[in-house]
């Protein structure tokens, strides 16, 4: 409980972001999933070029850690969670008051190490394979239940991380033979991986929401940035990158 709170205070303390800083310009704090790394730093370019007054600073990772941190009082002015209960928890703990907007869709794949020398096939090619997947309290976690609930599959990992992001590092890396990642990410990864479709993944969507938290000081940049990613050239980006359309 100790280093709970002593993670909160840090947390208020070292995201100091939010507001103004000496040169008069605003800084914009966004938590947002992994998953969404690249279409954010992209879509960055394009607010900062239409507001250059904003300065837009990004925490990227695990959906259900953004959640726990702004739920320990972290400053954030917008949160873009990677599924929908995992926004529930915020709205329900009372920093996000409005609506959250609905602005893509993902599924999950199979990634493995280039070549697939594995020969891994589907899900029910696993047993013998070193693998990793998100943890269960993470949006990525309970969709690749869902997926193996659907096949009929048990898995057994070897390590449940965090974030979709380190279970591809995982891969990436040769730690693991195989890891469950969404398609988005198997598609950044390019030749760093090979994939393997999973006609289950149907059996599990995740639709991502946003919205501006409530105690933002940055309410109307944080506004603009959420119609950003909710327009035309927000849905272009994630289109580009594979997202689905909510």
């Amino acid at each position: 409980m100790i280093g709970r709170f002593a993670l909160a205070a840090a947390l208020v303390l070292g995201v100091s972001g939010c507001g103004s800083d000496d040169s008069g310009s605003s800084t914009l704090t966004v938590f947002a999933a992994a998953s969404l790394k690249s279409v954010f730093t992209g879509l960055e370019k394009d607010f900062e070029a239409a507001d250059p007054g904003v300065d837009v600073q990004f925490s990227f990772a695990g959906s259900s850690d953004l959640a726990a941190q702004l739920q320990a009082g972290a400053p954030a002015d917008v949160f873009a969670a990677a599924d929908q209960p995992t926004m529930d928890k915020v709205v329900r703990g009372g920093r996000i008051t409005e609506a959250p907007a609905t602005f893509a869709t993902n599924v999950l794949t199979l990634v493995t190490a280039p070549g697939n020398p594995k020969g891994i096939n589907g899900i029910n090619d696993l047993a013998d394979a070193t693998l990793v997947v998100c943890a269960p309290q993470v949006p990525c976690g309970r969709a690749t239940k869902m997926v193996a609930d659907a096949a009929g599959a048990t898995l057994r990992p070897v390590s449940e991380e965090s974030s979709v992001a380190d279970v591809l590092t995982k891969v990436t890396s040769g730690q693991a033979d195989a890891g469950f990642v969404y398609v988005t990410d198997a598609a950044a990864a390019g030749a760093k991986v090979s994939t393997v479709a999973v006609p289950e993944a149907s059996a599990a969507v995740n639709t991502y929401p946003i919205a501006v938290v409530a105690d933002s000081t940055q309410a109307a940049h944080a506004r603009r940035f959420a119609d950003l990613v909710t327009g035309p050239t927000g849905r272009a980006a994630l289109a580009a990158a594979g997202f689905g359309a909510p």
